[in-house]
């Protein structure tokens, strides 16, 4: 979070306090369900995706060699 605060936010937060209780139990709630129903019909993401990304990094760089200095540094 951005240690400015959001103007917007703060608004809203200070709107929100100003209901009694019982009425921001049932904002809390209204906000659950329509959060809940963005997230069910957000595409579904398989960590499969990321399969292959970034290897053109290590294009070229002999394993055996990169472990031995990584764990070289591990003693200081």
């Amino acid at each position: 979070m951005s240690d400015m605060a959001d103007p917007v936010y703060e608004s809203a937060k200070r709107s929100v306090q100003a209901l009694g209780p019982a009425d921001q139990l049932r904002l809390i709630a209204e906000l659950a369900a329509s959060l809940r129903n963005e997230v069910e019909h957000e595409p579904r993401r398989s960590l499969l995706e990321l399969q292959g990304l970034g290897k053109s990094i290590w294009q070229g760089v002999d394993v055996e060699e990169y472990l031995r200095r990584e764990r070289a540094s591990w003693n200081g």
